[in-house]
């Protein structure tokens, strides 16, 4: 009896389970050349799926990580300014796997540096970064495909992207406040909830930030549609409506002509969007592609 009371009345956080408004951050668009090159490095290097349902045409490829997907329309390759975060099975499958894909790839920016056990920098043939990682959030081993316990799930846990300094606090507050989405700034570094086990995170740099913004976008579905919709259009933030489930907004910052702390398109969902929460095919992780 002793023990079960010393358990209900330990100490936790409720804020740490706190989601927000933003419940799922759904996939990252980012245009490519060609399909063939793509297919090399998402399929067969990342160890991903292709979606087999939508976009299976020759001019765009969905590819699914776990409930989240990356976008790949044919086009000039666009960059991603920072880092995409992603969680995958068995880093030591996925490093097979890279050094399988490396000749297709020799002459592109194209490279794997393995970090720890449990952490892989990557870029894609057109120098987008990616962290990969190999535990999940209950602390997993990378490399459980191969010891007999059941792996990860591939998932995109977070975005990261450079801000100016002096301004990571000032793009959590406009989270706080236009998307209800609850974040935390400590030493320059924003990190906003996106779904549980997904973050949005603005990392301060000490030069400026040269990259030009590209047009690359990413998607979040959100409880609050109408609240966050008249909150930014107030603002003068909405640049696009696409239909009555999606908008889209650039600008990160207060509006009315005033500076943007960041511009990166927001592909704006409803839950009432007819692909929320849309089954989706992958490989599964007992049986990893080695």
């Amino acid at each position: 009896m002793r023990e079960q009371t010393e358990a209900l009345t330990m100490p936790f956080d409720p804020a740490s389970q706190d989601v927000g408004n933003i419940v799922s951050l759904e996939h990252v668009n980012l245009t490519v050349p060609n399909q063939e090159t793509a297919t090399d490095f998402y399929i067969d290097g990342l160890g991903l799926t292709r979606d087999p349902y939508l976009m299976a045409g020759t001019d765009n490829m969905w590819v699914n990580c776990g409930r989240h997907q990356f976008h790949l329309p044919k086009g000039d390759a666009q960059r991603w300014r920072g880092c995409i975060g992603l969680r995958l099975p068995c880093l030591d499958a996925l490093e097979k796997r890279l050094g399988r894909i490396a000749p297709k790839l020799e002459g592109s920016l194209f490279r794997w540096q393995r970090k720890s056990p449990k952490r892989l920098d990557l870029r894609c043939p057109w120098g987008n970064r990616f962290r990969i990682h190999g535990d999940d959030a209950k602390g997993r081993a990378a490399g459980t495909c191969i010891s007999g316990k059941r792996p990860t799930s591939p998932a995109l846990v977070y975005l990261e992207m450079p801000v100016r300094q002096g301004d990571a606090a000032k793009i959590e507050h406009f989270y706080r406040k236009f998307l209800k989405a609850p974040g935390r700034t400590e030493k320059g570094r924003a990190s906003i909830n996106a779904g549980p086990g997904q973050q949005l995170i603005f990392v301060e740099q000490a030069q400026a930030i040269e990259d030009e913004y590209d047009g690359h976008h990413f998607a979040i579905y959100i409880a609050d549609f109408s609240g966050t919709y008249h909150a930014l259009a107030e603002r003068g933030l909405i640049t696009d409506i696409d239909n009555a489930w999606q908008f889209r907004f650039i600008d990160i910052g207060s509006g009315r002509n005033a500076k943007p702390l960041f511009r990166v398109e927001h592909e704006v969902r409803s839950l009432n969007h007819p692909l929320y929460q849309r089954a989706l095919v992958n490989r599964l992780p007992e049986e990893p592609i080695l």
